[in-house]
């Protein structure tokens, strides 16, 4: 058996506030239920729904203020130094590369000798 605790119950926040009349169950204030037994709006207090609308003129855009500047022209390229550069960083990495590859071979070969003698 579970021993109610002091303060107020878990459900009070999702509980409805108190209208002052004096009812704490039954259909919302201002609401009266419908026959099939879903609450209705009465008086004032409903919802009637979004206010119509009407259309823009044709051809109608919000107005521009401020007028982007046109592109800037961009420097030229060298592609002779261009492609120096691309050569040596692809001999960089292919130099990382054959020795980060020789020093898994000669660990490999280390574990390997270790393990059979």
């Amino acid at each position: 058996m579970t021993t109610p605790r002091p303060g107020p119950a878990p459900d009070d926040a999702w509980r409805r506030p108190d209208t002052g009349d004096g009812s704490t169950s039954g259909a919302p204030s201002g609401r009266q239920p419908a026959p099939d037994g879903t609450p209705r709006p009465t008086g004032a207090a409903g919802y009637g729904g979004p206010p119509p609308t009407t259309a823009p003129p044709p051809g109608w855009r919000p107005p521009v203020h401020v007028q982007p500047a046109p592109p800037r022209q961009l420097p030229a390229q060298d592609m002779v130094a261009l492609d120096a550069q691309e050569q040596r960083a692809q001999r960089v990495t292919w130099i990382i590369g054959a020795v980060a590859g020789a020093v898994l071979l000669i660990l490999g070969c280390l574990l390997c000798t270790r393990a059979l003698f």
